[in-house]
């Protein structure tokens, strides 16, 4: 049986694979010592309905019903979806999983009305890193400097309409030490935390459409979805 993708909600049972499978990588990496609530913490973050539709998807690929495979993605305003989430079954890698479920999350953006994807990973990543630059996603850091020097490595890429065009972004210098790295991470969260945050209370605070739960994707959103725009619903 051919691999499925699928929507789904941040708490619906068939996301917990990815869940549980993020905190266990995220904790293991990184630990939880200076990260108050750890990889959970982090992963519930946000609302629920940031990752639904009109600002936002969640998406699972699935195999003989398992879930192998996900990711999602938010607003941060009328042009620019946050791609998070990013997740694959350890045993199952090097098989293009998250090629596939990048693919359909940008597609989904871009039928939202969305013309760019911002995403940020770890500086204990390098596959991830690697999987971005694959992808064609400018690095918005020096890719000669230390990634300590950074913590968190920032990308970006045009979709949609300006799929194609160079982003203009600036490039971000390096920190002076780690410490200086975590402090600038952490007040840069916090800024999008609450730009993001208020970006969802003036959708009204939209909950999860569990009517897409479980429902295939099809390439592109339900003709129902399609039709909201993220600029319409602002």
């Amino acid at each position: 049986m051919p691999d499925v993708i699928i929507h789904s909600s941040l708490l619906h049972p068939s996301t917990q694979p990815l869940i549980e499978g993020l905190i266990s990588e995220y904790d293991g990496r990184y630990g939880t010592r200076d990260r108050p609530g750890g990889a959970r913490g982090e992963i519930f973050r946000y609302p629920e309905g940031l990752y639904s539709p009109p600002l936002g998807n969640l998406l699972l690929v699935q195999r003989d019903g398992k879930t192998i495979a996900g990711g999602a993605f938010m607003s941060h305003d009328d042009e620019t979806a946050e791609i998070k989430r990013i997740w694959t079954d350890p045993s199952l890698r090097r098989q293009g999983l998250a090629r596939t479920i990048m693919s359909a999350l940008e597609e989904s953006a871009a039928a939202l009305g969305y013309t760019r994807t911002y995403l940020s990973t770890g500086f204990r990543q390098p596959e991830a890193v690697a999987l971005y630059l694959g992808l064609g996603y400018r690095p918005l850091f020096d890719t000669a400097a230390d990634p300590h020097l950074y913590r968190s490595l920032p990308f970006e890429k045009h979709i949609g309409v300006k799929a194609g065009q160079t982003g203009s972004t600036p490039v971000y210098p390096p920190a002076a030490s780690f410490e200086e790295a975590t402090l600038r991470v952490k007040a840069l969260k916090e800024g999008q935390e609450a730009k993001i945050l208020a970006r969802f209370a003036g959708h009204g605070a939209a909950k999860t459409d569990a009517d897409l739960d479980g429902l295939p994707y099809q390439g592109v959103l339900s003709a129902r979805t399609a039709q909201t725009s993220v600029r319409s619903a602002t």
